[in-house]
């Protein structure tokens, strides 16, 4: 573990932020995620140019040393309409050309998707990299304006994602599921259409993220598989009176017919 992180109680915050807003701790998500992608042998990334950086309409969860000099995970919630598809569509595409009618079918009232989930080996079985950045992320949805959320899951995060609502999305593949990026793993379309009132959550994970809309920023004591750790959580979206979902809805209706979908790229939970 790292020297910074306690053995028996990590300490960490978790923040969010729109990306345009913090380019620095962008740099640092992008860092971390890429070696983690590039230990488990996946070098061909949907977000390799990292455009989402830029993207008005990304926004970035991480989870960093109370210092800021260290990022030990991280996720995205990016809003369809802005300047790049989401990761879902940029991902099947190639596959299944319906997807893209079946986000904008969400579009119009607001959806985006969760994505780029990951965590360094530094704070690995703390539920960083699973529960806590899932709950986090669908609690500042909200915030965001949205109605509802994509996610293109491993076979791995399918239970967890439908821990906090998820369902399988059978409209599109094969049942919902893709051979993606390659023959050997298996991606499942996933779609959350009750964001605000979360009744399809389990119920432990549907109190935890109404908590964490109540208090946006707070400490908490996490605790998984009898594993504990602190969490000082910043949820509360800087300059969002600079943000308009309205006219980014707009831009997604605009660009609905325009867009290149030659290329298809990863991009998991």
């Amino acid at each position: 573990m790292d020297e910074g992180l306690h053995r028996d109680r990590p300490v960490v915050r978790l923040r969010a932020f729109r990306a345009i807003d913090d380019p620095v701790a962008c740099e640092l998500f992008i860092e971390g995620h890429t070696h983690v992608l590039t230990s488990i042998g996946v070098t061909k990334v949907t977000s390799s140019r990292h455009e989402w950086t830029s993207n008005p309409a990304a926004f970035v969860i991480i989870v960093e040393s109370l210092d800021g000099k260290k990022v030990y995970g991280g996720a995205r919630v990016q809003v369809a309409g802005g300047t790049e598809p989401l990761p879902i569509e940029q991902a099947t595409v190639g596959l299944d050309s319906s997807v893209i009618k079946l986000v904008w079918k969400y579009a119009q009232f607001g959806t985006g998707e969760i994505c780029g989930l990951w965590n360094s080996r530094e704070i690995a079985g703390y539920g960083i990299g699973s529960i806590f950045l899932t709950r986090a992320a669908v609690a500042i949805s909200t915030q965001i304006g949205l109605t509802s959320l994509f996610a293109l899951c491993a076979q791995y995060t399918v239970a967890m994602a439908q821990s906090v609502g998820y369902h399988l999305e059978n409209s599109v593949g094969n049942s919902g599921t893709f051979y993606y990026p390659k023959m050997d793993l298996l991606a499942t379309a996933m779609l959350h259409e009750d964001i605000e009132t979360l009744t399809t959550a389990q119920d432990e994970d549907r109190n935890a993220i109404l908590k964490l809309r109540e208090s946006l920023n707070l400490i908490r004591i996490e605790v998984l598989r009898k594993k504990s750790i602190e969490i000082h959580y910043e949820l509360k979206i800087p300059h969002l009176e600079n943000w308009d979902l309205q006219a980014t809805i707009a831009n997604a209706k605009r660009t609905f017919k325009e867009k290149d979908w030659t290329e298809a790229r990863l991009n998991l939970l």
